[in-house]
């Protein structure tokens, strides 16, 4: 289990998180929806230690996690699709992949299999640099690195931003598949509300740096949420 309790962090003199609490269970997929703007991502940031908070903890699996930098996060199971991908451009698919083995063991620095059960494009792929694939073919490589990771908590940042349907149709199918083995806990930040809805199991709603509406997905009123999603 995650559990985030109390963050407030700041960019500066302005506050970008404001007491948010949240937590996300292992086989379920937490979503996180909000208008551009209201947090999601410097929430995401401070998860996974890209950015210090000023007040509140982590906890991931009964561990204080706070003050740890992202690569011991890394090495405790969580793993980061941060929004725009950020692949390596220059380096190859296959490339990309390994960069993944720096947060593990030896024994552990391989692909596995399942990378190209999950995404059967990349297999074809593996010589080609990153920034020759499309955008949905990167997204669908950002995904892969994060899981030659073997994480227990997947973070994902808006993964169906300027992506074709056909390949948001293939990323919601791991998703679904990823929580459906009941070992990892998916984290998902999203702007389009029927992708989150159809996957959520909990979720949370932001604005101005809090979270305002948060529940299961039984529980979710299209109307109250839509509120905060749009302009």
């Amino acid at each position: 289990m995650l559990q985030v309790e109390g963050l407030d962090l700041f960019y500066g003199a302005s506050q970008a998180l404001r007491s948010v609490d949240l937590t996300a269970n292992k086989g379920q997929v937490t979503c996180v929806l909000g208008r551009n703007g209201v947090g999601k991502t410097s929430l995401m940031n401070a998860i996974v230690g890209q950015h210090p908070v000023t007040a509140g903890r982590i906890l991931w699996e009964d561990d204080d996690i706070t003050s740890l930098p992202p690569y011991e996060r890394a090495r405790r199971g969580i793993a980061f699709v941060p929004q725009g991908r950020e692949i390596f451009a220059l380096l190859t698919v296959e490339e990309n992949l390994r960069t993944g083995f720096a947060a593990l063991p030896k024994s552990l620095a391989h692909v596995p299999d399942e990378i190209f059960e999950l995404f059967p494009v990349l297999r074809d792929m593996l010589g080609r640099r990153g920034g020759d694939l499309s955008g949905g073919q990167q997204q669908q490589l950002a995904i892969a690195r994060s899981l030659v990771t073997r994480p227990r908590l997947l973070v994902l940042d808006e993964p169906t931003e300027g992506i074709q349907p056909s390949i948001i149709k293939d990323i919601e199918r791991v998703i679904r598949m990823l929580a459906g083995r009941g070992d990892m806990a998916i984290l998902l930040v999203e702007q389009y509300f029927e992708f989150a809805r159809d996957l959520a199991d909990t979720f949370a709603v932001m604005d101005r740096g809090e979270v305002v509406l948060a529940g299961t997905s039984d529980n979710m009123v299209e109307t109250d949420v839509r509120r905060f999603l749009t302009v």
